[in-house]
């Protein structure tokens, strides 16, 4: 499996930005899908977006369309996700996520297969 690690959460404003950054080791990060997921307090993890091996193909959730960009750098083995016009709904733990396949309009924490330990992002109104 491919190890994660998040990092770039904080605290921000409602309207602000943040990015979030995933960095990978362990595997050829290439071979892999990418995903962002988010979780608040007692609600379900959801599905913020994912990015194909070669960043070419993106899904985004409908929350999140059209504020939120994934991107990824293969030469440093980083995947990213840019929070645009933040909303204080969109608090959170963010997760990362790597899965050995494609990807699809909207996933499952099921379909990947290895994960980050999270960062909080904190969006005051």
């Amino acid at each position: 499996q491919v190890q994660l690690v998040e990092s770039g959460g904080g605290l921000v404003q409602a309207g602000g930005s943040l990015r979030l950054s995933c960095a990978a080791s362990g595997r050829t990060f290439s071979n892999y899908a990418m995903g962002w997921f988010r979780q608040a307090p007692g609600k379900e993890r959801e599905f913020v977006g994912a990015i194909n091996w070669g960043g070419f193909g993106t899904y985004y959730g409908d929350s999140v369309k059209g504020r939120f960009a994934i991107s990824r750098d293969n030469a440093k083995n980083t995947v990213y996700l840019q929070m645009n016009s933040l909303k204080a709904e969109d608090t959170a733990v963010y997760y990362c996520a790597a899965r050995a396949g494609g990807i699809w309009g909207s996933m499952d924490r099921a379909d990947f297969g290895s994960w980050g330990q999270g960062t909080q992002v904190t969006v005051s109104s």
